[in-house]
């Protein structure tokens, strides 16, 4: 097992400049900004300091290195091969996404997401000037008893039938913490290439998976998946580089290749020299510092089912697959209708509103535990105190 990494202490976190720690007054407890409080890999903090003593501060050009990295990242974490020559470096993963869907559709085309799902889908889909289409996410049960999210196939395909031309999957999908199974993306890849439609696949939370044997890339499904299918990702949320700009967007065929390629230039160069290098420092060298992140995030989320079990048992959780993002619902608290407003007022703790996730979700919240276990405890007495 690889040596568990620790949380900053609150002292130290309050120095740092990132929005989360300047959104909100000092006597807030900030968890709604999805970046960890993990200190990063030395790995990485050699290679960005290396750059900075040559003054190396330059453009982003070609940068073959970080396809290699990523390419046997790929290979050794999901047994996934990707082709050098089917990578592009982009600015971001948002950009990356609103780009890809500019080559592909014209304005008023149908884009889809899967709501409850990350609240900047909501935004690339405007910003595109598409029509946004939500098929939710199906649930089997009674959220916190077990159940399990999947993709709603019947619903989609119906949508399908009646000319969506994107669909933006959200895999490993947030705010929910599910990762969808690789027969459900196998027959969504089909139903895809039926109908004609292209999969935008955004895996940026891939590499926090609990068990790497649980999560295929979308590229890595089938062959439809390939025919159909873009994937875009970033080493950003893995290894806490948020602020360093640079996401890859990864074809399966070669038809789609050309599409992409023929995007503009400027795509890739208002990516980050320094993000480049970072993410590439953080594939190729960091690996067991991202497993002692898991290691630290596992506990984390076990340590939120047990407060939530012998403090506050009206919250729904259900334990996520992934990642430290945690979705809670809270209609058993009787909070009116915005939970999360109430308790930054009345307990100085701060979650994102599931209302950004989508409309008919105000009841829940999504926690941030890439932190402490004395922070997540904090919280918890927080709300508690707020009741």
């Amino acid at each position: 097992m690889a040596d568990v990494v620790r949380a900053l202490p609150l002292s130290e976190l309050r120095k740092r400049k990132s929005v989360k720690w300047r959104q909100f007054p000092s006597d807030v407890l900030p968890l709604p900004v999805a970046e960890m409080d993990f200190p990063i890999a030395e790995q990485i903090k050699k290679a960005l300091t290396d750059m900075v003593e040559r003054s190396d501060t330059g453009y982003l050009g070609p940068f073959p290195e970080l396809f290699e990295a990523f390419s046997d990242f790929s290979r050794n974490r999901w047994n996934w091969n990707v082709d050098a020559s089917h990578m592009r470096i982009a600015t971001d993963v948002g950009v990356g996404t609103v780009e890809v869907i500019r080559t592909l559709i014209a304005p008023g085309d149908k884009v889809m997401l899967n709501s409850p799902v990350y609240d900047n889908m909501w935004r690339w889909i405007a910003e595109v000037k598409a029509t946004l289409i939500d098929v939710p996410l199906a649930i089997n049960g009674n959220y916190g008893d077990g159940a399990r999210f999947s993709l709603d196939l019947d619903s989609i395909e119906r949508e399908y039938k009646l000319g969506v031309k994107v669909h933006i999957l959200c895999h490993p999908h947030n705010p929910v913490g599910a990762i969808f199974d690789k027969q459900s993306l196998e027959n969504l890849a089909r139903l895809a290439k039926k109908y004609g439609v292209y999969i935008i696949s955004d895996e940026i939370h891939g590499p926090l998976v609990y068990d790497h044997k649980a999560f295929t890339p979308f590229l890595a499904v089938s062959d439809d998946a390939r025919d159909v299918g873009i994937t875009v990702t970033s080493a950003s949320k893995g290894f806490n580089l948020a602020g360093l700009k640079c996401a890859v967007i990864v074809t399966g065929s070669q038809a789609i290749k050309e599409k992409i390629n023929s995007m503009p230039i400027s795509v890739a160069f208002r990516a980050s020299l320094f993000g480049a290098v970072a993410a590439t420092a953080a594939l190729r060298d960091a690996v067991s510092w991202l497993d002692g992140v898991i290691v630290a995030l596992d506990e984390n989320r076990r340590l939120i089912k047990n407060l939530i079990d012998t403090k506050i048992p009206a919250i729904k959780y259900q334990v996520p697959d992934f990642g430290y993002l945690a979705w809670l619902d809270l209609s058993g608290l009787n909070l009116g209708e915005d939970p999360a407003k109430v308790l930054l007022e009345r307990g100085k703790v701060a979650f994102n509103g599931g209302q950004m996730y989508g409309p008919q979700h105000s009841q829940c919240v999504r926690l941030n535990f890439g932190t402490s276990p004395e922070i997540i405890s904090e919280a918890f007495d927080r709300v508690l105190r707020a009741l």
